[in-house]
């Protein structure tokens, strides 16, 4: 099998040939291209040229390419801070209350900066190496994500444990849903073979199981079917311990689920048997601290608990830091290849 052919078999819940492995490594990428990281998350053609120069180096079977947590943000008008040596941050959120959420205006992502550097980049790849890897174009985040950087972070979770304004919120959700699903279509048209969000506010690590069934589900669900209409795989991604949430992360129909270090392996398993398609979870901290031995091991544990009866796609669980040595991304990848085979 190539790339493609067992990534897709093991999103289909078919056995491939061995586990596929990931890379969400966006950052490290850039760091080592010898410019100011700021310089390479502006540029479709250097973040291209990034991600192309990791896969000839690691070989790994799928591309998440995006450019940080801030991309949808700011084509909305947040205010972000782009860095030197880290990915942009939203840094001043462009509506103050829940009543000004009519103002906002779903961006263009073929116009909107910097979403059609993202979908440069994403066209890039697909016509160098489209035939020999996947390419997840990252749609940046998701409804509850992105609503949170619209409005604040400490605005709408005040306002949602408050609880008085629950139409207006899901206005909010609503628009972020928009936002982000267009920009999904996009990513796909230049391109990509599926796409994917972050939704790391909706975790239980932030919001409660309740509030996440109320406000974060039925958005990331509605994107979900959206986008399957058309054929087309999303991703979501959840930090933390999804366990609490674990039912109903798998209901949202998302054909892969992101998960990090912090949720119960066997239990995830168990919940999303037959059901979907895991991706990670190999901690991010010990990818940038640990050795090779360490890391090898931690994937070893992972592929023995989530391998069986395939869908499972082995990646870090977050996206890596700048600083991750090249020899602990070699030993994710070639992890796979060891202990990874089916039978």
């Amino acid at each position: 099998m190539n790339s493609i052919e067992r990534v897709q078999a093991a999103i289909d819940l078919r056995k491939p040939d061995r586990v596929p492995v990931d890379l969400h490594n966006f950052q490290p990428a850039a760091a080592a291209m010898g410019v100011s990281m700021a310089e390479v998350f502006q540029d479709g053609e250097l973040l291209a040229e990034a991600m192309l120069r990791a896969w000839q180096q690691f070989g790994h079977d799928m591309i998440l390419l995006e450019n940080g947590t801030a991309c949808n943000a700011q084509a909305c008008g947040v205010e972000v801070i782009y860095r030197d040596d880290a990915a942009p941050a939203a840094h001043v959120p462009v509506i103050k209350s829940l009543e000004e959420v009519d103002k906002l205006q779903v961006p263009d992502p073929e116009t909107a900066f910097p979403m059609c550097e993202i979908i440069k980049a994403t066209r890039i790849l697909a016509r160098e190496i489209g035939d020999r890897v996947w390419i997840c174009g990252r749609a940046d985040q998701g409804p509850m994500d992105l609503a949170s950087q619209l409005i604040g972070m400490d605005t709408l979770l005040l306002e949602i444990a408050l609880g008085e304004k629950p139409e207006l919120i899901h206005r909010l959700l609503d628009f972020a849903r928009e936002v982000a699903t267009r920009y999904a279509f996009a990513l796909i048209d230049a391109g990509a073979h599926s796409t994917s969000i972050g939704e790391p506010i909706a975790g239980p690590d932030v919001i409660s199981p309740r509030h996440y069934r109320e406000y974060a589900f039925p958005h990331e669900k509605r994107m979900v079917d959206d986008l399957k209409k058309k054929g087309i795989i999303l991703h979501n991604h959840i930090c933390g311990n999804t366990i609490p949430i674990i039912e109903d992360f798998i209901a949202t129909g998302a054909q892969v689920l992101e998960i990090d270090h912090k949720t119960d392996l066997r239990k995830a398993k168990e919940a999303g048997r037959g059901k979907t398609c895991f991706l990670g979870p190999i901690n991010t901290t010990l990818m940038a601290e640990g050795t090779p031995e360490q890391v090898e091991e931690a994937c070893r544990e992972a592929i023995e608990i989530m391998a069986p009866d395939s869908g499972f796609i082995l990646g870090p669980g977050c996206a890596l830091g700048p600083e991750t040595p090249p020899e602990n991304i070699q030993a994710l990848v070639e992890s796979a290849r060891k202990y990874g085979v089916y039978h």
